[in-house]
C-alpha cells in the first residue's frame, strides 16, 4: 500500500474515533445528566415553596399618650392622736377601726385632781367678786380709796385667769377627734401613766385618698387640675380606680427633672389604705390615624425594633419605630405605610425575602 493510501486510511481511522468518543459523550449525558439534573431540581424545588403564614393588615385608630408612675397613697386627712398633758387614763371612749365624727370624745385623762384645782380656784374669784363690789360701793360714798380699788379688781382678774387655765387643762383631759375619719390601733391602757406627747392612735380620714406622684418635666404642659387618672396595686389586684388630678406643684425637681402632682379617689369601699403604692396612668392627648399592629408582629433585635411586611408574596424585614402600646397591641411611628400587610404567626419559619402565603 502506498503512503497515500496509508494517510487515507488513518484519517479515516481518527474520524471514526472521534465519532465514537462523541457517540459516547452523547450517551453519558442523556443517560447519567438527567439522573443529576432531576435530583438537583428536587433539592431546589423546596427553597421556591411558599411558606405558610398569617399576616394582617395595619389597623389605623386613635392613640392616647399617657404617662406612668408610681405613686403613695394618703389620707385626705391624717393625724396621730397623743396627749397635751400628763396623767392617769381614765376611760378609753373607742374601739380600734371606728369611725367618728369630728368632736367625738376618744379618750379620758383622770380628772380629779384638776376639778378640785378648778372649784376651788372658782371659789376664790367669786371671793375676789364680792370684795370689789363692796369697795367700789365704799368707793362712791367715800369711804374708801381708788388704790384699794384698784388692788382688789387685780385680784380679781387673777382669780378669773385661773379658773380659765384650770378650764383649759380640764378640755386637755378629753382627747376629741377633730375631724371625721377612721381610727386605729390603741396604743395604751386604761389605768397607764401617760405624758406628754403619747401616742394614743392614728385617725384618717379614708373616704377620698389622695394620691402623690411625679411625672417628667415634658410632660407638664399636657397636665391640668381635672385631668383623669387611673390607678392600680398589687395590694388590689384586678381594680382599677379612677380619679382626676387636684393640684400639681409650682417647682420642678431640679435632680429628677419631674414635678409633684397630687390626685384624689373616691373610696367608699375603702379598699384603698394610706401608704399603698399605686401605678398611674396619666391620659396626656388623643392622637387620631395612629398606625396599629399586633405584638407578635415586632421582633426586636438588641435595641431595634423589625416587622415582615408581606409584599408581592415575599416576606420583606423592614425596621420600625414602635410607639405607645394598648393591650395586645403597639403603635408603630416609623416604618410602615397605612396599607401595609405583617406577618403575625410563622415568623420563626421566614427570612427576609421568604416566599410566603396565607392560610395552612
Amino acid at each position: 500500500m502506498g503512503w497515500e493510501a496509508m494517510k487515507v486510511v488513518a484519517q479515516i481511522a481518527v474520524v471514526a474515533v472521534l465519532t465514537s468518543a462523541g457517540g459516547a459523550g452523547w450517551y453519558f449525558r442523556d443517560a447519567v445528566l438527567p439522573g443529576q439534573q432531576a435530583k438537583a431540581s428536587a433539592t431546589a424545588a423546596p427553597a421556591q415553596r411558599a411558606i405558610p403564614i398569617e399576616a394582617q393588615k395595619v389597623r389605623i385608630g386613635p392613640i392616647d399618650d399617657t404617662v406612668e408612675a408610681v405613686g403613695t397613697a394618703l389620707a385626705n386627712e391624717s393625724i396621730t392622736v397623743t396627749t397635751k398633758i400628763s396623767g392617769i387614763v381614765k376611760a378609753i371612749k373607742f374601739t380600734e377601726g371606728q369611725v367618728v365624727k369630728a368632736g367625738t370624745i376618744i379618750l379620758e385623762l383622770d380628772d380629779r385632781e384638776p376639778s378640785a384645782s378648778l372649784e376651788a380656784a372658782k371659789a376664790t374669784r367669786e371671793q375676789a367678786k364680792a370684795a370689789l363690789d363692796r369697795a367700789k360701793m365704799l368707793l362712791t360714798q367715800g369711804n374708801a380709796p381708788q388704790a384699794r380699788v384698784d388692788d382688789l379688781e387685780g385680784a380679781y382678774r387673777n382669780a378669773e385667769a385661773r379658773v380659765r387655765v384650770i378650764d383649759a387643762q380640764l378640755a386637755d383631759l378629753k382627747i376629741t377627734a377633730p375631724f371625721p375619719g377612721k381610727l386605729g390601733i390603741r396604743r395604751v391602757s386604761p389605768g397607764s401613766l401617760v405624758s406628754v406627747g403619747t401616742v394614743i392612735t392614728t385617725l384618717d380620714d379614708v373616704e377620698t385618698i389622695k394620691l402623690r406622684f411625679y411625672v417628667p418635666e415634658a410632660a407638664i404642659g399636657s397636665i391640668k387640675p381635672g385631668s383623669g387618672v387611673a390607678a392600680s396595686g398589687n395590694g388590689v389586684p384586678g381594680r382599677t380606680f379612677s380619679g382626676a388630678i387636684t393640684s400639681i406643684d409650682t417647682r420642678v425637681d431640679t435632680t429628677t427633672r419631674a414635678i409633684e402632682v397630687r390626685a384624689e379617689f373616691a373610696n367608699d369601699d375603702g379598699l384603698l389604705k394610706p401608704g399603698m403604692f399605686l401605678t398611674v396612668k396619666l391620659a396626656l392627648n388623643r392622637r387620631d390615624g395612629a398606625m396599629i399592629v399586633p405584638e407578635e408582629a415586632v421582633v426586636p433585635e438588641g435595641i431595634r425594633q423589625y416587622v415582615y411586611i408581606v409584599a408581592d408574596g415575599k416576606a420583606v424585614k423592614t425596621e420600625v419605630k414602635l410607639g405607645a402600646r394598648l393591650p395586645g397591641e403597639v403603635e408603630i411611628r416609623e416604618g410602615l405605610k397605612p396599607d401595609s400587610v405583617v406577618v403575625t404567626s410563622g415568623i420563626q419559619k421566614i427570612r427576609d425575602g421568604s416566599l410566603v402565603r396565607t392560610g395552612a
